[in-house]
């Protein structure tokens, strides 16, 4: 056996595998935080500005602790593709704000910390796949014929960020600038590495 730190030998065969992480630099696991507190602080700036309605993309006065809908302006405003009806049913819907802003929670404080990175991606992910749905990118025009507005029919800022998500996951990035290694030594999180 080598005491090359690049290769481990694994417990079912004789084959050699690369160490996780072993061709990263400590400038691109630094790069690879960056991106993931970035992304992580685009889902929890999502959550504070619609509950507290910090005059961005929400208004004070529509603010969530204000009795204002964070899934009611954007869903009900849905003019393109198959799920359009779906969209505009739920649209300012008590499940619907309760999921949403969890989830922008959720995601964006684990992503930061660097905990639960994986299920967070996932959860990210997810959303940002409806939310693609939502807009429809594939569509040139609205349902009432008006243009648009897409740029790029298949990949906008959703599947940036939800790739970003995967890419931050799947890099162990939460163990640069975050809690991602002392996470990762639970007991629990070592038992189920799906929650790492």
């Amino acid at each position: 056996m080598t005491t090359d730190r690049s290769i481990i030998s694994t417990s079912t065969s004789h084959e050699v595998a690369e160490a996780p992480g072993s061709m990263l630099s400590h400038a691109g696991a630094r790069a690879l935080a960056v991106l993931r507190i970035a992304t992580g602080f685009v889902f929890l700036w999502a959550f504070l500005d619609k509950t507290f309605g910090l005059g961005y993309s929400t208004e004070s006065a529509k603010a969530w602790i204000h009795g204002g809908s964070p899934t009611d302006g954007f869903l009900s405003h849905v003019e393109v593709g198959p799920l359009q009806s779906l969209f505009h049913t739920m649209a300012g819907t008590w499940y619907a704000d309760w999921l949403f802003m969890l989830g922008m929670l959720g995601v964006g404080a684990a992503v930061i910390a660097g905990v639960g990175v994986r299920l967070s991606a996932a959860a990210g992910a997810l959303i940002m796949a409806l939310m693609w749905l939502a807009e429809f990118p594939l569509a040139q025009h609205t349902s009432a014929g008006a243009p648009s507005g897409s740029v790029n029919p298949l990949v906008d800022y959703h599947i940036v960020y939800a790739v970003a998500l995967i890419v931050v996951a799947l890099t162990y990035a939460g163990d640069t600038w975050g809690l991602g290694r002392s996470w990762a030594r639970l007991p629990i999180v070592r038992r189920f590495g799906w929650l790492r």
